[in-house]
């Protein structure tokens, strides 16, 4: 496989994971095992998460950068809930830390493999010609 390849293919799965986690983060909370009855304004938790579609569907470095940072929190809210939740909101919180780790996995092998094809003189600071 082509590095054009693999670098598409991690652009997907980062796009793909993401998208999971807020399809996952609304029905969890307004649907499948809300806080309260009839859905709770947790629902809210992925808001942020839309900030980065735009960047990570038109391919921006920055985005995958800070998007591999911010994953972190949801992980954390992932683990808590896993661990302290009855099912199915634990099982819940444990599709949402599968989806987080695709999604740093994904942000992280995209940079990796982006950086790695700059040009040297790129990577050194120096400006192109």
């Amino acid at each position: 496989m082509n590095k054009a390849n693999q670098i598409e293919m991690t652009r997907l799965l980062a796009l793909g994971s993401l998208t999971g986690l807020i399809a996952l983060g609304m029905a969890w909370e307004l649907w499948l095992a809300p806080i309260r009855p009839g859905g709770s304004l947790l629902a809210l938790k992925v808001l942020p998460l839309c900030i980065p579609l735009a960047g990570i569907w038109k391919n921006r470095m920055y985005t995958y950068r800070w998007v591999s940072l911010m994953v972190w929190l949801y992980f954390t809210e992932g683990v808590v809930r896993a661990w302290s939740d009855a099912a199915p909101s634990s099982y819940l919180a444990m599709a949402e830390l599968l989806l987080c780790l695709l999604l740093f996995a994904a942000c992280a092998q995209h940079v990796r493999l982006r950086f790695k094809n700059l040009p040297s003189a790129a990577v050194a600071g120096e400006p192109l010609q």
